[in-house]
């Protein structure tokens, strides 16, 4: 007798009819779930932005506008429409702000399994102030007298009449700026400096010109003499030309020569055009003094640093620099 022989045609659709539901949950998992990857980290990108954004909308005095700003930023950082950004938490005194941005991820694959979206959110939060104390690039301060003399900002005063920084209004405008021996302000003793022999140079690291420490309320010593610091060459000042710089402002000077200490008030972001100093000048075609004037030349401006050079507190007074940095979230 013949045997009949197995016949396996069809098995091949059976098959693939078994698995095209799995198959299809796989595809879900695959593309869906990395489209929910790719949107969140837009979302976290935004809320990072958002926040940063705020805060320096709060450390310019206008925080009225944070929600705009979280708004803006989450739609400019996410590819596509349907992203929203709003300010979850804003402490003014402490100087904190949260944001929330979120979206909803239509899925391709998902309704096969009962899952048509995904409502997706991410949250960012950051600090900002003032600088409290921290290193200056440049071995030079300013009294406040000279400061409110010589430039065009005006003293900040608060409900008390306390200083408590400066009105930038004028930001942005370039000024010259004498070293107290030759800016007949009236600011200094009979020597023309604020002390016999300080010519408002601070005392940098020995090693590095552009390192010199200080903090608000406390006291930095004073580098003696017309010259630029020992530790200080023609280059270390050029090098910050075009570039913003925090001057340390003092608003008590005690001592005299080696012995001289200033007093910081606060930091006033510089950005430097020129100088002329004692050993060292910058343009030397076409100096912004001349003789035996030395001076600085470039506008204050607002500025926010980035850097972790400088410590930072939202009392601190306020002279258009101030600090701005991402802080762990609740849920970080």
């Amino acid at each position: 007798m013949q045997r009949v022989k197995n016949d396996d045609r069809g098995a091949v659709g059976i098959i693939v009819a078994l698995m095209l539901v799995p198959i299809m949950i796989l595809a879900a998992l695959a593309i869906d779930v990395a489209a929910m990857h790719a949107d969140r980290q837009q979302l976290r990108t935004g809320a990072d932005a958002a926040a940063l954004a705020a805060a320096q909308d709060c450390a310019g005095d206008d925080c009225d506008t944070t929600d705009v700003t979280a708004e803006t930023m989450a739609k400019a950082n996410f590819n596509g429409s349907g992203a929203e950004g709003s300010v979850t938490h804003l402490d003014e005194k402490a100087g904190e702000v949260s944001v929330q941005t979120s979206s909803v991820r239509e899925h391709w694959f998902g309704p096969i399994v009962g899952i048509n979206s995904t409502e997706l959110e991410a949250e960012s939060s950051a600090r900002w102030g003032y600088p409290t104390g921290g290193t200056a690039v440049l071995p030079l301060a300013f009294s406040w007298c000279e400061l409110v003399a010589q430039s065009n900002i005006t003293p900040l005063k608060d409900e008390t009449g306390t200083v408590v920084g400066v009105d930038m209004n004028g930001s942005g405008e370039e000024v010259t700026i004498q070293l107290p021996k030759h800016s007949d302000t009236g600011c200094n003793g009979p020597s023309g400096n604020p002390l016999p022999g300080g010519f408002g140079w601070l005392t940098p690291n020995p090693e590095n010109c552009g390192e010199t420490k200080s903090v608000v309320g406390g006291v930095v010593g004073g580098d003696p003499g017309n010259s630029i610091p020992s530790a200080c060459e023609a280059q270390d000042f050029e090098d910050w030309i075009g570039k913003t710089v925090l001057l340390p402002i003092f608003n008590e000077a005690t001592g005299e020569g080696s012995d001289a200490q200033f007093r910081i008030f606060g930091y006033a972001a510089f950005t430097l055009s020129g100088y002329r100093f004692s050993g060292a000048e910058y343009p030397a075609s076409s100096s912004p003094c001349s003789g035996s004037q030395r001076c600085v030349r470039g506008s204050f401006d607002r500025f926010v640093d980035l850097s972790e050079d400088f410590e930072y507190s939202p009392d601190s007074p306020r002279m258009g620099a101030s600090v701005v940095a991402l802080t762990p979230t609740s849920s970080e």
